[in-house]
């Protein structure tokens, strides 16, 4: 077993969950599947596509997964890469009517497992970390929601997904997953943007505990 970096955290009341056990890269095998279709569009192509959306379906909300493992004795966040070019944290958006763990589960079988059309029982999706909302179609997202704004076009929630020891990544051919250090994240919006430079910030309130293989 490994040790807690913060023992004194985990032993006090009610504390203990905040103690996260992450595994090192090794542990898990990586391959790859056929090519996912991505959309090539530009700005104004994206703003009109989310307006059309929101007419028919209101709020735009997506999920995206916090996944970590341990390399080099620092936790390292998994990224996923499209086109050489930016960054996205695994996930996306929900369906109508569809529940935030069971579209998580979902579109983490899609992109990260082997069998696309199961149920993602093998995914422990955890804890809402924070959310992140954009007040209109061309503004940022901002990390809270402003009082004076009252119909919101998309909130993205992020959300903490604990691997096992051990498990299987297929990653579509035209992706890359990457294992990106905590440290290098933070405050790096200009190369991750806002959302992934922020996760230290929220994973602050844990202690990781590394578990050698």
């Amino acid at each position: 077993m490994g040790s807690s970096e913060d023992g004194d955290r985990s032993s006090s009341g009610g504390s203990s969950n905040y103690v996260l056990d992450i595994y090192p890269l090794s542990c898990y095998y990586f391959g790859s599947k056929d090519p996912l279709l991505l959309k090539d569009e530009t700005l104004a192509d994206r703003v009109l596509r989310m307006k059309s959306n929101y007419a028919r379906y209101g709020l735009r909300t997506c999920v995206v997964a916090v996944i970590l493992v341990e390399l080099f004795k620092h936790p390292h966040l998994l990224l996923l890469q499209v086109k050489n070019s930016f960054f996205k944290l695994p996930g996306g958006r929900l369906r109508p009517g569809e529940s935030e763990i069971n579209g998580l589960k979902r579109k983490l079988s899609r992109k990260l497992s082997v069998n696309e059309d199961g149920d993602g029982s093998d995914w422990e999706v955890g804890e809402c970390l924070g959310m992140w909302w954009r007040p209109d179609f061309e503004t940022l997202l901002y990390p809270y929601l402003p009082p004076n704004v009252k119909n919101p076009k998309e909130c993205t929630k992020l959300f903490l997904v604990k691997l096992p020891p051990s498990r299987k990544f297929i990653v579509p051919k035209n992706l890359k997953l990457l294992a990106i250090p905590l440290c290098q994240l933070h405050e790096n919006d200009k190369t991750y943007g806002p959302i992934i430079a922020g996760v230290p910030q929220l994973l602050s309130k844990f202690s990781f505990n590394i578990i050698d293989s």
